[in-house]
């Protein structure tokens, strides 16, 4: 009788976590978040919400809010390829206060 080797871990947790996540437009863009956008904007902005198409992004301050809605459709675009399918038709960037930043896992500003 013949042992097949063992299968990797991650490959199962791969398959697991992929049939766990929440089926929604905010849980696809959140996953692919940070390559669509880069690690510096991913640092300082958080997709929050998502409403027929438009994601709110919670942004470290007023600055960065203000930066990331002059690259809306930029980032839009990023964030439909990533995705594979055209579901954010626009963004609305805010400012996060300090302590909501702090608790929601963002750096301070």
């Amino acid at each position: 009788m013949s042992r097949r080797a063992p299968r990797p871990a991650a490959t199962a947790l791969d398959a697991l976590t992929a049939r766990l996540a929440p089926a929604t437009v905010l849980a696809e863009v959140q996953r692919v978040w940070p390559q669509a956008v880069g690690e510096v904007i991913a640092a300082e902005a958080t997709p929050t919400a998502e409403h027929g198409g438009t994601l709110v992004v919670a942004c470290s301050s007023s600055v960065w809010a203000q930066e990331l809605s002059l690259m809306a459709d930029e980032l839009t675009a990023q964030v439909n390829a990533a995705v594979g399918r055209e579901c954010v038709t626009a963004l609305r960037c805010q400012a996060a206060t300090s302590r909501r930043w702090a608790r929601d896992g963002g750096s301070a500003p």
